[in-house]
């Protein structure tokens, strides 16, 4: 039996399912159109977040929402209460996610770093392009033991670690400025 938090449903983003998420996201996602829209003194973010949140607990049948079917309904409630302006400028944006790297290293397989790096690229233009912002890798000692093949970890393991997390860092300080920005955390 799988339990959701607080009822609520899971998150479809992309091709990532998020279950457990807070809904502060939701504000700035709504205060942002506001401020797009040119409404900066908006006084309904929290009630329209609130009411979002009753849906997701109570009313949604859903074990699973895709987080573009939840940005269509804010929309919808915008027009109801006569914020067309806001609606039209509301843009999707996701909670945190969570990505396992062990994934793309099996994918990638023995020996295969470039694809390896392929992937993780794809991955990140992906996540951004769903609404993901806040991204937090995990599994890089495993993926690290996979790419090089190793049943134990060794200097070679420890390289092409190093190697990930530069090409994590590099990609988090080197974003174009004119795309939302995305900010990376990553544990070992």
């Amino acid at each position: 039996m799988i339990a959701f938090i607080a009822n609520r449903p899971a998150l479809q983003i992309g091709r990532y399912q998020v279950m457990d998420y807070d809904t502060a996201w939701l504000d700035d996602a709504i205060r942002r159109a506001a401020l797009a829209a040119e409404r900066e003194d908006f006084p309904f973010v929290a009630d329209i977040r609130s009411g979002i949140v009753q849906y997701l607990e109570t009313k949604c049948p859903l074990k699973l929402l895709h987080l573009e079917d939840l940005f269509d309904r804010v929309r919808q409630m915008l027009v109801k209460i006569g914020c067309e302006s806001i609606a039209a400028k509301l843009e999707l944006l996701a909670p945190p996610v969570t990505v396992s790297l062990v994934r793309a290293a099996l994918e990638a397989g023995n020996g295969f770093e470039l694809a390896f790096f392929k992937t993780l690229r794809t991955e990140l233009s992906d996540l951004r392009a769903v609404g993901a912002e806040e991204i937090r890798f995990v599994g890089l000692r495993e993926s690290s033991l996979i790419l090089r093949g190793s049943a134990s970890w060794n200097k070679d393991c420890a390289a092409l670690l190093a190697e990930i997390q530069a090409f994590l860092s590099a990609w988090d300080r080197d974003q174009p400025k004119d795309h939302r920005p995305l900010r990376l955390q990553v544990e070992n």
